[in-house]
């Protein structure tokens, strides 16, 4: 359990977190503010607490490894690698510009990129062969995969859960954040996946779910799955999409939605002022 103190800090992190993707967003551009947006806290336990990292060299042998296997919510992810240090600030300013660093999907190129992601489905795949090979070298390394609940209907996903349970990867813990609506609109209209936490623990996996905006919470559920022995691990994040700016939550135009200048202003004062009151 942390202290009150750190989860101060890492509440104040991810607000931090929010508020950089809707700097890298913009007036007048689309931008995957919906599901960046429901993993902030997610995003700030995992790089700010759970993680061993090196600021100072995002490419340290003995370094976790997070994999963003829903791509499309790569500006989360920036915002980390930002407050890090690995990604410098201007380059916020330049997202998806042909001379900018950071495009719109997960790209290796980037520092503390671990592979390329967009493509949904995959990246537990690869995230399961990246804990097998550590287990192969005896190192001690954690691998981390946060997937979409609209990718949950992704066959491949499902093939790298049956092979995780199968080789009892357990220095693997993947989160399924788990927002409720997807590009056009709620998940259990377009794919309806009923009873998630049963499906993957009849896959052979830990399952643990929690609230996905809860810093206490998260840290509790990563702590638990540390413990868990010879079975991989999912925690289910209960998110909300667009989470932080009021009209854009629950709204899947906001998926990858446009603000313009009146709105923008509002998302960055209602922002603010979160981030002032915690």
């Amino acid at each position: 359990m942390a202290d009150e103190t750190t989860v101060k800090e890492l509440k104040r992190k991810a607000q931090q977190l929010r508020y950089n993707v809707l700097e890298m967003i913009g007036v007048g551009v689309a931008g995957h503010w919906g599901g960046s947006s429901s993993l902030a806290e997610a995003m700030a336990v995992l790089y700010f607490h759970a993680m061993k990292l090196d600021p100072a060299n995002p490419r340290h042998p003995d370094r976790d490894r997070l994999l963003l296997s829903k791509g499309h919510a790569a500006l989360i992810q920036y915002a980390a690698l930002c407050e890090v240090g690995y990604v410098p600030r201007e380059e916020l300013k330049r997202v998806k510009e042909l001379n900018g660093l950071l495009q719109g999907h997960p790209d290796l190129s980037i520092p503390g990129i671990e592979a390329v992601t967009g493509s949904l489905g995959q990246g537990l795949s690869i995230g399961v062969g990246m804990a097998l090979a550590f287990r192969l070298d005896r190192k001690a390394n954690h691998v981390y995969v946060i997937m979409g609940d609209g990718e949950q209907s992704e066959g491949q996903l499902w093939e790298a859960a049956m092979a995780a349970a199968n080789f009892k990867v357990d220095n693997l813990t993947a989160f399924l954040d788990w927002n409720k609506i997807q590009a056009t609109g709620r998940t259990e209209d377009i794919f309806n996946i009923p009873d998630l936490d049963q499906k993957w623990r009849a896959f052979g996996w830990e399952v643990i779910v929690t609230d996905g905006h809860d810093i206490g919470k998260i840290i509790g559920a990563i702590d638990q799955a540390k413990t868990v022995k010879g079975k991989p691990t999912l925690v289910i994040l209960d998110t909300v999409k667009g989470k932080g700016v009021s009209f854009a939550e629950n709204v899947a135009t906001y998926h990858n939605g446009i603000f313009d200048a009146a709105k923008f202003d509002a998302a960055k004062q209602e922002l603010a002022a979160q981030l002032e009151n915690i």
